[in-house]
């Protein structure tokens, strides 16, 4: 089938990509000139796992970039909304960018003859397909939904740094459909992939797609909570949730404590959830709740540096991690940026190691020390803070022998001081 993707962003660019990977022919569209260039030359916008091995495989073969909706449109039977949905200053989905793309798309199918199905992939609260969507794109197109054209909500579950993986291997297809044409011809997309389709309507596939994410991220800030309940008597919380895990209606996974959740859709969906919820004058106390804990979980990381080492004031700082999680160079929501603000505030020195992450930050923080290694940031520091599971963190050693006071404030279980050849003042968060 021709499919065109509107957005070359995260999931834009990985759902073209894997729709190649398939056998579709496929049309992105971004008004980003940029995007369109690297997506044409086969180069990634993004970084993510295997992305640029696809698009090298089939750009300029079935896989091409664009910035005009007339010819995607005129030459492809789907169209598929990829764009950001963010947060606005109340917390709520800011539609804006999705409204654009509708207005945008819908000009287009106004000049076409034939049945086009308009797919929103992107994160939206229920009722946004249905009462956003369908109508600008009727009012710009001239045409009827259900009749003229299709729409389709069909959200996406992809894993930072696992996305090609996860849509290539899922475990759950949704697909709200307005109409049975059109949940058959997006079904159809997937054909070659091994997973059951959920069909249903578009409001139940938006709310599948908050309802997974907020129950993950309450199981994170469910296990933080436990956490600092079990540091304060002593107790292994690790060991409390790896019994607690054998449970099969509980599962182990997303029960590690830490630092917090970040990223671009946990933080983003619970606090959308809970403005949709809101204006529906329903207070959903429980969801509020988990982004409380997950807002003061960061914090708990200066805390313990300063039961350690006092007045923060001209110390030097080490802080290793600075993307939301490994694999990856995003730090939307990273747990790192509330902790260097504080440190900030209080007058620190710091001395920052990510992999990947060292550029995306510098638009955050312009006045901190971006170091190259994790030797070099940790130099002469008198306090280090690991932030994220970088697998180069588990086997630091020697390297804290740099260090000036050897004090490790541990957010992510990285280090056992068990092991180290030489003895660091060690705190975990939650342990």
């Amino acid at each position: 089938m021709k499919v065109s993707i509107i957005g070359s962003g995260y999931v834009g660019s990985v759902s073209a990509a894997c729709f190649a990977e398939l056998g579709h022919e496929v049309i992105c569209i971004d008004i980003d000139e940029k995007k369109v260039e690297m997506i044409n030359s086969g180069r990634a916008p993004i970084w993510e796992e295997g992305l640029d091995e696809l698009l090298e495989k089939y750009s300029q073969k079935t896989l091409i970039a664009t910035p005009d909706y007339d010819y995607a449109v005129q030459n492809s039977d789907a169209s598929f909304i990829c764009v950001g949905t963010p947060s606005g200053k109340d917390g709520s989905i800011d539609l804006s960018i999705v409204k654009a793309a509708s207005a945008s798309l819908g000009k287009a199918i106004a000049k076409k003859d034939h049945y086009h199905v308009v797919v929103v992939k992107s994160t939206v609260v229920p009722e946004t397909t249905e009462k956003v969507v369908l109508p600008i794109v009727e009012e710009n197109s001239g045409k009827k939904a259900g009749k003229d054209f299709g729409i389709v909500m069909n959200p996406e579950f992809l894993r930072e740094g696992k996305a090609v993986y996860d849509f290539m291997n899922p475990d759950k297809i949704v697909v709200g459909a307005i109409d049975e044409r059109s949940g058959f011809v997006v079904s159809e997309l997937y054909r070659g992939l091994n997973c059951k389709v959920t069909h249903t309507n578009p409001r139940t596939a938006e709310m599948i797609k908050y309802v997974n994410n907020s129950f993950l991220a309450t199981k994170i800030s469910f296990a933080n909570e436990v956490g600092n309940i079990c540091k304060q008597l002593g107790i292994d919380t690790y060991e409390v949730m790896d019994a607690v895990g054998t449970d099969f209606r509980i599962e182990r996974r997303f029960l590690n404590c830490g630092a917090g959740f970040g990223g671009s859709c946990f933080p983003k969906d619970v606090k959308a959830i809970i403005g949709k919820a809101n204006e529906i004058d329903y207070k959903p106390q429980l969801l509020e709740s988990v982004v409380d804990v997950n807002d003061r979980q960061p914090l708990k990381m200066v805390e313990l540096l300063q039961g350690k080492l006092g007045e923060l004031k001209n110390k030097r700082i080490a802080v290793l991690g600075l993307a939301f999680k490994n694999d990856t160079d995003d730090i939307r929501e990273s747990r790192s940026i509330p902790v260097i603000t504080e440190l900030l505030r209080q007058g620190t020195d710091i001395a920052a190691y990510d992999p990947m992450a060292e550029e995306s930050m510098k638009k955050v923080f312009h006045d901190i020390t971006y170091c190259k290694t994790s030797s070099e940031a940790l130099e002469e520091a008198e306090g280090c803070l690991i932030m994220t599971e970088w697998d180069e963190f588990r086997k630091l050693d020697k390297e804290f022998g740099l260090m000036a006071g050897k004090v490790v404030i541990d957010g992510r279980k990285m280090i056992d001081p068990k092991k180290l050849s030489m003895e660091i003042d060690y705190e975990g968060i939650c342990w």
